[in-house]
């Protein structure tokens, strides 16, 4: 994640309780939300139509029979970039979501962040 990415992750977060967002828990219906800003659901949307790109460009590399060691090197961009998206959200959900319900003293949310980290780990 560059410097950039952080500043604009700490400032998206600075404004997570706008009029166009849900707050008072970031619960809607007694169901959890995520409370990005718009341009970064924007940002995080425009990453994943690339990377679906990538997915449907590397499946036509095989239908033609592309080199195998060329398939692999894509794949190996496709799991950077689903990476790279996995590192904002959880920077995010960090500063967020998981601050505030420690600060409203619900420390079930470090079990739920260690479970989501050993599964991005993986």
């Amino acid at each position: 994640m560059t410097e950039k990415d952080l500043e604009q992750t700490a400032e998206d977060q600075s404004s997570c309780c706008s009029s166009d967002t849900v707050c008072a828990g970031h619960q809607e219906d007694g169901v959890r939300k995520s409370h990005h800003s718009a341009e970064t659901k924007q940002k995080l949307v425009h990453r994943l139509n690339r990377i679906e790109g990538q997915v449907r460009g590397v499946k036509s590399m095989i239908e033609r029979d592309v080199y195998c060691d060329q398939v692999l090197h894509q794949i190996a961009s496709i799991q950077s970039a689903l990476n790279s998206v996995g590192k904002l959200l959880l920077d995010g959900h960090i500063r967020s979501c998981v601050v505030e319900r420690l600060q409203a003293g619900e420390e079930e949310v470090i079990t739920e962040l260690l479970t989501t980290m050993n599964k991005l780990m993986k």
